[in-house]
C-alpha cells in the first residue's frame, strides 16, 4: 500500500532519515517506533507531503508519489501538535475539514456524527473545544484525521499526554479502524500500546531502520533472555535463561522457594536493546 525506496532527508548536518526502505501493506497497523529525534516525524512528514524527500520515493500503491495533491487527499493526518480551532465546536471543526475535501453539508453532518460516536464526543458535539480537556481535543484530533475517509491514516503520538480512559478509547478506535481494513502508520512511546494495536513494529534510530517485524519476530531476535526470579529464605536471585520451565522446576526441587516469578522479554526490552537507555532530548 505504501512503499518508500532508499529515503534521505538532511537539515544541515544532521541526518534525520538516512535511506529508509519500507513496505506496509494494505490493512495493516504498522508502528514506527525510536527515540526523540530519531526521524518518525520526519518520515511521517514527508509521507503526507509536507516535506520533499533529499532522494529516494515514496509511493501510495495505485495512486502515485505522495507529493502530488490528488495523492494527497487520500491520506488522513493526526498531527502531535493538536490541529483543531477552539473557537467552534466539535461538530463545526469536522463540519470545516470536511468542506476542505469538498463534502456537501448533510454528508458532512453525517461523518461528524459518526466520527464523533467513535471517539467518544458525541454529546459534546456543540461545544466549543476551548473547554475540552487535553483527551478530548486528542481524541477529536483522529476524528477530524478521519472526516476525509482516507485510505491511508498517519497518527503521530495519538495518546500523548491524555488521561487512561481517552487512550483506552483512543486505541479500541484505531483497533476498530483495523477491522475495518484500514491501513494506519503509528508512532508511539508507550510500548504496551504498539504491543496491542501493530502488526508489524519498525524502530528506529538516527535516522535509521533497526529493525522490523512482527512482535513474536522482534522478541525473538532482539528481546534477549527470560529471567526467571527466584524468591527463597536466604533471599530473591535472578537466573536468565532461554528455557525458563526448565529454571522453574529445578528451583522447586531445590526446596525453600518462597515465590517464583518469570519476567518474559517484551517490545520495551526489545526497544532498550536496539537503542539504548541514554536519555534523548
Amino acid at each position: 500500500m505504501l512503499r518508500l525506496v532508499d529515503v534521505k532527508k538532511r537539515f544541515g548536518q544532521i541526518r534525520a532519515v538516512d535511506g529508509l526502505t519500507l513496505d506496509i501493506a494494505r490493512g495493516e497497523v504498522f508502528g514506527l517506533l525510536g527515540p526523540n529525534g530519531a526521524g518518525k516525524t520526519t518520515v511521517l512528514s514527508m509521507v503526507m507531503g509536507l516535506l520533499a524527500p533529499d532522494s529516494g520515493s515514496i509511493e501510495i500503491e495505485g495512486h502515485g508519489p505522495t507529493h502530488e495533491p490528488r495523492v494527497r487527499r487520500i491520506i488522513g493526518v493526526a498531527p502531535q501538535t493538536l490541529a483543531l480551532y477552539d473557537d467552534l465546536s466539535a461538530a463545526e471543526n469536522l463540519a470545516f475539514f470536511a468542506s476542505l475535501y469538498g463534502i456537501g453539508k448533510t454528508e458532512a453532518g453525517k461523518r461528524a456524527a459518526e466520527l464523533l460516536s467513535l471517539v467518544g464526543l458525541d454529546d459534546r458535539a456543540k461545544d466549543r473545544v476551548k473547554g475540552f480537556s487535553g483527551g478530548m481535543k486528542r481524541r477529536l484530533n483522529l476524528a477530524a484525521a478521519l472526516v476525509g475517509d482516507p485510505e491511508i491514516l498517519l497518527l503521530d503520538e495519538p495518546t500523548a499526554g491524555v488521561d487512561p480512559q481517552s487512550r483506552q478509547n483512543i486505541v479500541d478506535a484505531v483497533l476498530a479502524l483495523r477491522q475495518r481494513g484500514r491501513t494506519i502508520v503509528y508512532t508511539t512511546h508507550f510500548m504496551e500500546e504498539a504491543q496491542r494495536v501493530c502488526d508489524r513494529v519498525g524502530i528506529m534510530d538516527n535516522g535509521r531502520l533497526l529493525a522490523l517485524g512482527t512482535l513474536d519476530e522482534l522478541i525473538r531476535d532482539h528481546g534477549g533472555l527470560t529471567c526467571v526470579v527466584v524468591e527463597t529464605p536466604a533471599g530473591a536471585r535472578t537466573i536468565r535463561t532461554s528455557d525458563p520451565v526448565a529454571e522453574v522446576s529445578v528451583a522447586i526441587g531445590a526446596g525453600d522457594v518462597l515465590n517464583i516469578r518469570v519476567e518474559r522479554p517484551n517490545l520495551e526490552s526489545v526497544f532498550f536493546a536496539l537503542t539504548g537507555r541514554s536519555l534523548r532530548d
